[in-house]
This record gives structure tokens, sequence and C-alpha cells, in this order.
């Protein structure tokens, strides 16, 4: 069953601490009168301008190893690949903050206000995380209420791009997901339109089953190691 989501923007709405990390300011870090100003004009632009929404579609474990195949260039091995067989439940999911948060961007940079639309980008990119976080607590709302799952089940969000999962696995996921009904399209560049959008794959199940250790080959290529962060917040549940 697919199931359209819209989002309140106050669930889409980000941090204002994922929103300045993005901009190279950690947390706890004094922030310049000018930099809170921007903030401020970023976060209610997006307030007025997004339109945040979602679609999911439950799948299962051998119906997403042909998602995942993909065209056959993903590493071997990765981190999904050797998850998703141990997962309870899966599903595909897009989110995205909206078409008009996209022009809005290219409109400051149009009339040149870089300042505002590197911050709006900023706001736009923290705020499609979140609604992956979102969706994420939905998809285990929902289990729970079928009586699916245990208190120890946790849902986790994996995306094509990211940890050996070949970006073009979008192809495969767009395909049985068909997110075009709310507005998001791939280019032949597997990146999606609008941009502020993320899509990929739930997997829920005991939280173990999402702990891996960081020796796959690419993992020296990281720069981040952001999925020990989402680690540590999914355990912290």
């Amino acid at each position: 069953m697919t199931e359209v989501i819209t989002f309140s923007v106050g669930e889409a709405m980000p941090h204002r601490e994922a929103v300045l990390r993005l901009q190279g300011i950690p947390s706890g870090a004094c922030v310049p009168k000018r930099i809170e100003c921007l903030c401020e004009a970023a976060f209610d632009l997006f307030a007025e301008r997004a339109e945040p929404v979602g679609i999911i579609q439950e799948i299962s474990t051998s119906d997403f190893a042909t998602v995942f195949e993909g065209e056959g260039q993903n590493e071997a091995p990765t981190p999904v690949g050797d998850i998703f067989p141990r997962a309870d439940d899966l599903a595909l999911y897009v989110v995205s903050v909206g078409q008009p948060i996209s022009q809005a961007i290219a409109e400051a940079f149009s009339t040149q206000d870089f300042a505002l639309a590197n911050m709006l980008d900023s706001v736009a990119s923290a705020a499609a995380d979140k609604l992956v976080e979102v969706i994420q607590h939905r998809f285990l709302e929902n289990l729970s209420s079928r009586g699916q799952g245990t208190p120890t089940t946790k849902v986790q969000g994996y995306s094509p791009g990211y940890c050996g999962w070949h970006i073009s696995g979008q192809r495969r996921l767009f395909q049985s997901l068909r997110p075009e009904c709310i507005g998001v399209s791939l280019r032949d560049s597997y990146l999606m339109e609008p941009l502020k959008s993320v899509s990929g794959v739930l997997l829920a199940g005991p939280a173990d089953v999402h702990d891996f250790a960081m020796s796959y080959p690419f993992c020296s290529e990281c720069e981040t190691h952001g999925c020990r962060d989402r680690l540590r917040a999914l355990l912290a549940e």
C-alpha cells in the first residue's frame, strides 16, 4: 500500500543548531548578530514557502533486493546489503520540502542576495533531513499500531548515493514508488527535482541490526562518518 503524506510546516522546521552546523558554526559557538538575522529571515521565508510532502510504500525483502540491485553498480559488500535481509519490515520513501523553496533559493541568488540564498539553502537541507526523522517515526508508529515490532524496534533510513549504495539505485526506487505523484522527479544525473528531497528505504528491526563497523573499503573515504551520529541518535531514543 502506498501512502501520500502531507506534513505540516512545523514538522519540517529544522533545529537552528542543525542549520548553523551546515553554515560551519558548531553548537555552542557565539553567533554574530548578522548571522542571527540572516537565520531568522531564512526561517521566516521557509515557513512562508515550504510545502513539505512525502510518500511511503512498504516492500518485501525479496522485492527490495531487486530495487537495491539497481543497475549493478553497488559496492560489495555494503551496510544496506548486509542490514536489509535482517530487517523485520521495510518501506521505500521519498520526502521533499517542495518546489517553492527551490524557487525561493533561486530567486535570492538571481537578485544577488547570496547570504540569504546560502542560509535558506541550509535551512532547506536541514528540513529535508528533519522530514526523514519524521517519516521514520511515523513508520514505527504505524508498525506498533498494527502489533508489529517490539519496544526495542528501531527504524533507520538509508539512501542511494551513500555507504556503497550507488546513486543509480534511484532509478528502480522511483520505478517502484512513483513519487512523481507528489511532484518529485528524477533527473538523468539521478539527482531529484526538487533538489531538497530525500529518498531511500526505511529498515525496521532491533537496534543492533543497524550497528555496523566502519570497516567497509569506502568508509576510509568518508569525510563525515554521519552514520555514527545517526546510530547514536537512534540508540538514544
